[in-house]
């Protein structure tokens, strides 16, 4: 099985940290972000991996290539990463992945690597989610009858949600295959490259392609998309 890795964003809300360097090289608790994602990616056995690359594309791939030249990369430039949003980096990644089992993956996600594991060894299309309480920003998740996801975004209800999408999906072939077919018409016929990838996951939902929903709250997660969250972070007792 692969990997995607999605890198290509500015992060512009953990600016000043990120006008010279890609959100997911920078440190936390002397770790940069890709490195603890790497690292997680190989305890769970998975050695093949996509990055989709736009800002400071360089800074990723000398890194990669650097510290990891026992891994196999397959790097993919989205030179619109300033005008686009990540279903076009997934998009993006489709010569490599489509029809194939793959972890999707953004590059800025600072959770356990044992929460990364637990959802690659998934036999089925499953989702890590994190129950906390909801507020607006978060990308929420409301169930089915049997625990798999019928609604994912974030405008969906919060009093129906059970909790928010962590950011870490496996796909099996055949859900990557209904993935690419929509992304295709999403981002090739309809112009929709500006909405959050979680958008095709709910066109597939009446098609009947749906996520195994794996409740992984008991493993360490956390979001950094400002300085106040990065600065948190560095003082968390890490598990």
């Amino acid at each position: 099985m692969q990997a995607v890795i999605l890198a290509a964003g500015t992060a512009s809300r953990l600016r000043p940290l990120t006008e010279n360097c890609p959100k997911c090289l920078l440190k936390v608790q002397g770790k940069t972000l890709l490195e603890r994602t790497i690292e997680s990616l190989v305890i769970s056995g998975i050695t093949e991996i996509t990055v989709v690359t736009g800002y400071l594309k360089d800074m990723i791939t000398s890194f990669l290539t650097t510290n990891y030249p026992n891994l196999t990369f397959h790097f993919i430039h989205n030179p619109d990463y300033a005008s686009t949003n990540n279903i076009y980096s997934l998009w993006l990644a489709k010569p490599q992945v489509e029809g194939k089992d793959f972890l999707l993956m953004d590059s800025d996600i600072f959770c356990d690597s044992q929460l990364v594991k637990t959802i690659a060894l998934q036999s089925d299309s499953s989702l890590a989610l994190n129950r906390h309480e909801l507020g607006d920003e978060e990308i929420k998740v409301i169930p089915d009858a049997n625990m798999r996801v019928s609604e994912i975004s974030k405008v969906c209800s919060i009093a129906d949600a059970i909790g928010e999408s962590v950011g870490v999906e496996k796909m099996t072939a055949s859900y990557s295959s209904a993935l690419y077919q929509e992304l295709d018409l999403m981002c090739g016929v309809e112009g929709l490259i500006n909405v959050f990838y979680e958008k095709a996951f709910e066109r597939l939902i009446p098609q009947g392609h749906t996520f195994n929903i794996i409740d992984t709250t008991h493993f360490f997660s956390m979001e950094l998309d400002t300085v106040e969250d990065f600065n948190a972070a560095q003082e968390l007792h890490m598990p």
